[in-house]
């Protein structure tokens, strides 16, 4: 089950009397809890039967009277403990765990962590209600699930602005969705989003780029590559070298994993993670570096990445670093 389904479940008047919601992907977690704080009751019952408790400043005792207490003119309440990772005596609630209070929706967020699954509260947990694990999403998932969540609200975004989003922000999903959002306010209803709209409404260019920088290396075009590095060089947090290296080596990890790939465009796009849209970018770029180009390409921006640290290099700005690294990459 994942976040969805359990909002899917709550819009159906489907309830169970646990929700524990635990791992490394915070956004998952908030859209949940956010849900049951404030859709699950209406404004007239949440004074009665909403209980928000926070771990660092609760305890155990706290927690099971609040849970244990009956709803007040109402169906059920709601007992939300944020923060619960921060709470030391946090596994004295398994006796109320096993046996809960069927009109108490109790929702417990515990992030960054979680249960050992061995242990007689995870069993517990899993048995009595319902458990939500969550783990980041690798980079090459960003894009895909940037897509879905557009879809979700009601719009539709071309492929290459996806990309651009996910390149720009990240895998953090809390930053794309409000991203999303502020394109939601600012467009028209039935809008697909685009490159300009990403341009003008987030703040990233559609011509200089990493997305482009990526996209003019494959193509060999120095001329555009290098013109694309001196924006950076000259507005360091439009892609500083700390994101444009990993960028590099992600981009040509996937080329070179083109060269042992077998089966059709759909199968090799799945093998390296990209939507089978920009698969061509990609057999271009292998096409042009080769195998040993493509590998040469590999330890140049491992060497270039200890250098941006500050081992084995004397004091050179990020921009220096940049402009030599994209020159030697193309000009072996």
């Amino acid at each position: 089950m994942d976040y969805q389904d359990i909002i899917k479940d709550w819009k159906n008047n489907k309830f169970k009397p646990l929700y524990w919601l635990e791992g490394e992907e915070d956004f998952f977690i908030d859209q949940v809890v956010n849900y049951a704080e404030h859709n699950l009751l209406s404004e007239a019952d949440k004074g009665f039967n909403l209980t928000v408790l926070y771990g660092k400043d609760t305890d155990w005792a706290t927690i099971i009277n609040a849970c244990r207490r009956y709803p007040m003119f109402a169906e059920r309440q709601v007992v939300i403990l944020k923060e619960a990772q921060a709470m030391r005596d946090l596994l004295k609630i398994e006796p109320y765990i096993d046996k809960p209070l069927e009109s108490t929706v109790f929702v417990v967020a515990h992030k960054q962590g979680k249960l050992d699954g061995r242990s007689k509260m995870a069993k517990l947990v899993k048995e009595r209600g319902v458990m939500l694990s969550t783990k980041k999403l690798y980079d090459n998932q960003i894009p895909q699930w940037a897509e879905a969540y557009v879809r979700s609200q009601g719009l539709a975004i071309s492929e290459k602005a996806c990309v651009m989003l996910a390149d720009h922000i990240g895998n953090d999903l809390s930053r794309i969705a409000n991203e999303i959002e502020k394109l939601m306010v600012n467009l028209p209803q039935g809008k697909k989003i685009d490159e300009s709209d990403i341009e003008k409404y987030v703040g990233i260019s559609k011509e200089y780029n990493v997305f482009e920088l990526q996209n003019a290396i494959g193509q060999m075009d120095m001329t555009r590559a290098m013109r694309i590095v001196r924006y950076f060089s000259a507005n360091p947090k439009a892609a500083p070298i700390q994101v444009v290296i990993p960028s590099l080596y992600g981009y040509f990890s996937k080329i070179n994993l083109l060269f042992g790939a077998k089966g059709g465009e759909k199968e090799m796009a799945a093998a390296l993670g990209v939507h089978p849209f920009f698969l061509k970018d990609y057999m271009s770029a292998a096409r042009n570096f080769g195998p040993n180009g493509t590998e040469r390409a590999i330890l140049l921006l491992a060497q270039y990445n200890l250098r941006s640290i500050g081992i084995g290099d004397a004091g050179n700005e990020d921009g220096e670093l940049m402009k030599e690294m994209v020159y030697r990459i193309l000009r072996p």
